[in-house]
Protein backbone atom coordinates (compact mmCIF):
# COMPACT_ATOMS: atom_id res chain seq x y z
CA UNK A 1 0.00 0.00 0.00
CA UNK A 2 1.20 3.13 -1.20
CA UNK A 3 1.00 6.18 1.49
CA UNK A 4 -0.10 9.64 0.14
CA UNK A 5 2.97 11.81 0.80
CA UNK A 6 1.46 15.03 3.41
CA UNK A 7 1.18 18.03 2.38
CA UNK A 8 3.92 20.23 3.17
CA UNK A 9 3.16 22.27 6.57
CA UNK A 10 2.41 25.64 6.64
CA UNK A 11 3.79 27.42 9.10
CA UNK A 12 1.63 30.11 10.76
CA UNK A 13 2.55 33.52 11.18
CA UNK A 14 0.32 35.00 14.40
CA UNK A 15 1.79 37.95 13.38
CA UNK A 16 0.10 38.81 10.41
CA UNK A 17 -2.97 36.27 10.85
CA UNK A 18 -5.35 38.59 12.58
CA UNK A 19 -7.78 36.23 13.18
CA UNK A 20 -5.04 33.98 15.31
CA UNK A 21 -3.82 37.41 17.03
CA UNK A 22 -7.08 38.39 18.61
CA UNK A 23 -7.53 34.88 19.79
CA UNK A 24 -4.09 34.82 21.61
CA UNK A 25 -4.92 38.38 23.42
CA UNK A 26 -8.37 37.29 24.05
CA UNK A 27 -6.79 33.99 26.17
CA UNK A 28 -4.13 36.30 27.37
CA UNK A 29 -6.73 38.60 28.77
CA UNK A 30 -5.62 41.70 27.20
CA UNK A 31 -6.83 44.04 24.53
CA UNK A 32 -10.58 44.07 25.95
CA UNK A 33 -11.58 46.79 28.55
CA UNK A 34 -11.57 46.30 32.72
CA UNK A 35 -14.17 47.45 35.20
CA UNK A 36 -12.40 50.74 35.13
CA UNK A 37 -13.08 51.27 31.49
CA UNK A 38 -9.57 51.35 30.70
CA UNK A 39 -7.89 49.00 27.66
CA UNK A 40 -4.78 47.76 28.79
CA UNK A 41 -2.12 47.06 25.48
CA UNK A 42 0.07 44.29 27.36
CA UNK A 43 -0.41 41.98 30.33
CA UNK A 44 2.59 43.51 31.89
CA UNK A 45 0.86 47.08 31.84
CA UNK A 46 -2.49 45.15 33.15
CA UNK A 47 -0.46 43.52 36.21
CA UNK A 48 1.18 46.63 37.08
CA UNK A 49 -1.22 49.44 36.51
CA UNK A 50 -1.92 52.44 34.13
CA UNK A 51 0.38 55.68 36.31
CA UNK A 52 -2.24 57.48 35.02
CA UNK A 53 -4.99 56.28 36.89
CA UNK A 54 -3.03 57.31 39.98
CA UNK A 55 -1.97 60.39 39.08
CA UNK A 56 -3.43 63.03 40.65
CA UNK A 57 -4.97 65.77 39.11
CA UNK A 58 -5.13 68.41 41.53
CA UNK A 59 -7.48 71.55 41.63
CA UNK A 60 -5.70 75.21 41.05
CA UNK A 61 -4.40 76.15 44.26
CA UNK A 62 -4.77 73.27 46.10
CA UNK A 63 -1.25 73.11 47.20
CA UNK A 64 -1.32 76.86 48.27
CA UNK A 65 -4.67 76.71 49.90
CA UNK A 66 -2.76 73.49 52.81
CA UNK A 67 -0.20 75.70 52.79
CA UNK A 68 -1.90 78.50 54.46
CA UNK A 69 -3.79 76.23 56.54
CA UNK A 70 -0.92 74.59 57.75
CA UNK A 71 0.40 78.31 58.33
CA UNK A 72 -2.45 79.04 60.32
CA UNK A 73 -3.10 76.56 62.20
CA UNK A 74 0.53 76.47 63.42
CA UNK A 75 0.42 80.06 64.39
CA UNK A 76 -3.20 79.67 65.79
CA UNK A 77 -1.97 76.56 67.75
CA UNK A 78 1.55 78.32 69.24
CA UNK A 79 -0.81 81.61 70.53
CA UNK A 80 -2.96 79.69 72.08
CA UNK A 81 -0.22 77.60 74.34
CA UNK A 82 1.50 80.58 74.84
CA UNK A 83 -1.20 83.27 75.09
CA UNK A 84 -3.93 81.61 76.49
CA UNK A 85 -5.45 84.46 78.37
CA UNK A 86 -5.18 86.85 75.47
CA UNK A 87 -6.65 84.57 72.97
CA UNK A 88 -9.73 84.32 74.63
CA UNK A 89 -9.60 88.05 75.52
CA UNK A 90 -9.61 89.04 71.74
CA UNK A 91 -12.28 87.06 70.61
CA UNK A 92 -14.76 87.20 73.86
CA UNK A 93 -13.82 90.65 75.25
CA UNK A 94 -13.72 89.74 78.44
CA UNK A 95 -11.50 87.88 80.96
CA UNK A 96 -11.64 84.48 82.55
CA UNK A 97 -9.15 83.17 84.65
CA UNK A 98 -10.02 79.60 84.42
CA UNK A 99 -9.86 79.57 80.90
CA UNK A 100 -6.01 79.26 80.38
CA UNK A 101 -5.99 75.48 80.93
CA UNK A 102 -8.99 74.74 78.27
CA UNK A 103 -7.21 77.40 75.65
CA UNK A 104 -3.98 74.92 75.93
CA UNK A 105 -5.80 72.14 75.18
CA UNK A 106 -7.58 73.78 72.42
CA UNK A 107 -3.79 74.58 71.38
CA UNK A 108 -2.38 71.26 71.60
CA UNK A 109 -5.56 69.84 69.52
CA UNK A 110 -4.90 72.70 66.72
CA UNK A 111 -1.63 71.70 66.78
CA UNK A 112 -2.32 68.47 66.09
CA UNK A 113 -4.51 69.34 63.07
CA UNK A 114 -1.52 71.35 61.99
CA UNK A 115 0.76 68.67 62.07
CA UNK A 116 -1.80 66.77 59.65
CA UNK A 117 -1.76 70.14 57.62
CA UNK A 118 1.63 69.83 57.12
CA UNK A 119 1.85 66.12 56.35
CA UNK A 120 -1.09 66.66 53.62
CA UNK A 121 0.96 69.63 51.69
CA UNK A 122 3.89 67.31 51.22
CA UNK A 123 2.16 63.97 50.16
CA UNK A 124 1.08 63.12 46.39
CA UNK A 125 -1.38 60.71 47.28
CA UNK A 126 -5.61 61.33 46.60
CA UNK A 127 -7.14 60.21 49.23
CA UNK A 128 -4.45 61.23 52.19
CA UNK A 129 -5.05 64.72 50.80
CA UNK A 130 -8.69 64.38 50.89
CA UNK A 131 -8.91 63.08 54.56
CA UNK A 132 -6.63 66.51 54.98
CA UNK A 133 -9.36 68.72 53.66
CA UNK A 134 -11.92 66.72 55.82
CA UNK A 135 -10.60 66.79 59.14
CA UNK A 136 -9.82 70.35 58.29
CA UNK A 137 -13.73 71.25 57.09
CA UNK A 138 -14.92 69.74 60.47
CA UNK A 139 -12.27 71.55 62.20
CA UNK A 140 -13.89 74.75 61.08
CA UNK A 141 -17.77 73.74 61.30
CA UNK A 142 -17.09 72.23 65.10
CA UNK A 143 -15.44 75.92 65.48
CA UNK A 144 -18.36 77.76 64.22
CA UNK A 145 -20.68 75.59 66.17
CA UNK A 146 -18.90 75.91 69.29
CA UNK A 147 -18.18 79.55 69.02
CA UNK A 148 -21.80 80.66 67.98
CA UNK A 149 -23.33 78.61 71.27
CA UNK A 150 -21.03 80.24 73.92
CA UNK A 151 -21.78 83.63 71.82
CA UNK A 152 -25.16 83.16 72.88
CA UNK A 153 -24.98 81.38 76.27
CA UNK A 154 -22.78 85.06 77.16
CA UNK A 155 -25.19 87.09 75.83
CA UNK A 156 -22.32 89.41 73.84
CA UNK A 157 -21.69 89.72 70.14
CA UNK A 158 -18.25 91.05 69.66
CA UNK A 159 -16.33 92.58 66.35
CA UNK A 160 -13.61 90.00 66.81
CA UNK A 161 -16.05 87.02 67.59
CA UNK A 162 -18.49 88.14 64.10
CA UNK A 163 -15.22 88.30 62.05
CA UNK A 164 -14.18 84.66 63.28
CA UNK A 165 -17.51 83.03 62.70
CA UNK A 166 -17.49 84.37 59.01
CA UNK A 167 -13.81 83.29 58.60
CA UNK A 168 -14.85 80.02 59.81
CA UNK A 169 -17.87 80.06 56.91
CA UNK A 170 -15.56 81.50 54.41
CA UNK A 171 -12.67 78.60 54.60
CA UNK A 172 -15.56 75.67 55.55
CA UNK A 173 -17.37 76.87 52.08
CA UNK A 174 -13.50 76.82 50.54
CA UNK A 175 -11.96 73.47 51.84
CA UNK A 176 -14.92 71.73 51.06
CA UNK A 177 -14.77 72.99 47.53
CA UNK A 178 -11.54 71.44 47.26
CA UNK A 179 -12.63 68.48 48.84
CA UNK A 180 -15.18 68.20 46.08
CA UNK A 181 -13.05 68.86 43.13
CA UNK A 182 -10.51 66.85 44.28
CA UNK A 183 -13.12 63.85 44.90
CA UNK A 184 -14.43 64.19 41.53
CA UNK A 185 -13.56 61.51 38.70
CA UNK A 186 -11.87 62.79 35.70
CA UNK A 187 -13.74 62.92 32.69
CA UNK A 188 -12.51 59.98 29.87
CA UNK A 189 -11.13 61.62 27.05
Amino acid sequence: MASKPHPPLMKKHSQTDLISRLKSRKILGVGGEDDDGEVHRSKISQMLGNEMKFAVREPIGLRVWILISAVGFTVMALMALVFPNQLYEVVFEEELPTTSISVRLYGGAVLSLALIMWNGLYTAEKIIIQWTLLSEACYFAVQFLVTSITLVEIGILPNAAMLLLLSRVLFLVVTMSYYYHLGRKPKKI
